[in-house]
């Protein structure tokens, strides 16, 4: 099973580090409750999970839309209204508020509740369109400067910028 795997994974390596790289996800985004899953969208659609990895960005997208909703302190009563006050209030540009809704837009219900539908989408092309909309969202939301060797984050309110100026950060620097 070993050489088996190992195989495997030598034979996948260049489409592996090629899926990687188109994403262009950000490296630092802040240390909050979606980080991890964001990551492993990454992840996922690096390795070939694509079904995974594209119902991944509709649950970090979604996340995300609320994290902003509860930072702006904002009481929507459904997904439209939430996207048209973010757009109104400048909270979000439209080039991010397209790149949410093109997540939310992917197929959402058919491929939660796993409808006939999902047989006739192209989950490796919705995957990496879903990966790099994910990217655009949060390079706005977590986007940073380094000045001077410090972190600077160009929207603070988005992160739990500690005591000592410090921030909790979730670091995707490398593969």
């Amino acid at each position: 099973m070993r050489d088996e795997l190992r195989q495997a994974d030598e034979q996948s390596l260049d489409a592996r580090v090629d899926r990687y790289l188109e994403v262009n996800h950000a490296g630092i985004i802040g240390n909050h409750y979606f980080a991890a899953a964001s990551s492993e969208c990454i992840n996922l659609y690096r390795d070939g999970h694509f079904i995974a990895a594209v119902m991944a960005t509709q649950a970090v997208n979604e996340g995300m839309l609320k994290f902003l909703e509860e930072r702006n302190g904002l009481c929507c009563a459904n997904h439209d209204d939430l996207m048209k006050t973010l757009r109104q209030r400048d909270i979000m540009t439209q080039k991010c508020v397209g790149a949410a809704e093109k997540i939310w837009k992917s197929f959402r219900n058919d491929v939660h509740h796993m409808n006939p539908k999902v047989s006739t989408i192209s989950f490796p092309e919705l995957a990496r369109t879903n990966l790099q909309s994910l990217a655009v969202v949060e390079g706005e939301i977590f986007g940073v400067d380094i000045v001077d060797g410090k972190l600077c984050p160009k929207q603070p309110k988005y992160w739990d910028i500690q005591s000592d100026d410090t921030v909790p950060v979730f670091l995707r620097l490398g593969i």
